[in-house]
């Protein structure tokens, strides 16, 4: 089945972030979470195929892999770039407001996320410097062979790497453990499915730092005080 045949409530569960992409063009996931994608465009005056373009694309750049030992650090670094700091900049914004959306319509549920809202608002902040620090100092650094300078920034993203780890420890906490009560509507499926896709997006983020690219520093740097 292609993607205009399926239903867009079952898009936005299976899809990290196509319920933006639905959102934008006002397709209405949850109440009409069963409606085809085809029939809910055409409704609309959108072009079906359009659509189903643009979140097949969603699908491959999630499930995209390039094995990051055997690239050099610029392309590495590229890779970081536009695989996890791009990927979290579209992330955070949806999930916020998916998580206000919920909060407001099943703020008496006993299961309802209260507080995650705010809480993803914080790591958005939170990830936003985090990655400006990266792009702008860090990342040049390396690129440029500057190893010696980089060793005091990989000490302070490394701190921070754990704090983002506290933050999604958190979520797990608001969420019950991402577990859905019985019943949930569509948006929040999508809500938890978007979580669960932050979730591993940033631990492979940070992996591929802390283990591949920032290791590679610390390597140097041994090379360089035992030459």
């Amino acid at each position: 089945m292609n993607l205009t045949e399926q239903p867009i409530g079952q898009l936005a569960r299976d899809i990290p972030g196509a319920s933006a992409v639905l959102h934008r063009h006002k397709l209405d996931f949850c109440c009409g979470g069963n409606t085809s994608l085809a029939d809910a465009a055409i409704a609309k005056g959108l072009d079906p195929d359009a659509l189903a373009s643009q979140l097949d694309s969603l699908r491959i750049r999630m499930e995209k892999n390039i094995p990051a030992e055997k690239i050099g650090n610029e392309d590495l670094i590229e890779h970081i770039l536009t695989r996890y700091h791009d990927v979290h900049r579209d992330q955070l914004p949806e999930l916020i407001r998916l998580a206000q959306r919920v909060e407001r319509v099943h703020s008496q549920h006993p299961r309802c996320p209260s507080g995650l809202s705010a809480h993803l608002e914080s790591m958005q902040a939170e990830l936003e410097a985090h990655m400006q620090k990266e792009e702008q100092i860090l990342f040049p650094m390396i690129a440029r062979g500057i190893t010696g300078m980089a060793a005091g920034p990989v000490s302070v993203m490394r701190s921070e790497h754990d704090d983002h780890g506290n933050a999604l420890a958190r979520i797990h906490d608001l969420t019950f453990k991402l577990t859905l009560p019985e019943g949930a509507c569509n948006t929040w499926r999508a809500l938890y499915s978007g979580l669960t896709e932050l979730e591993n997006d940033l631990k492979q983020h940070i992996h591929l730092e802390n283990n591949v690219l920032f290791h590679r520093v610390d390597g140097q740097l041994g090379g360089a005080r035992h030459g």
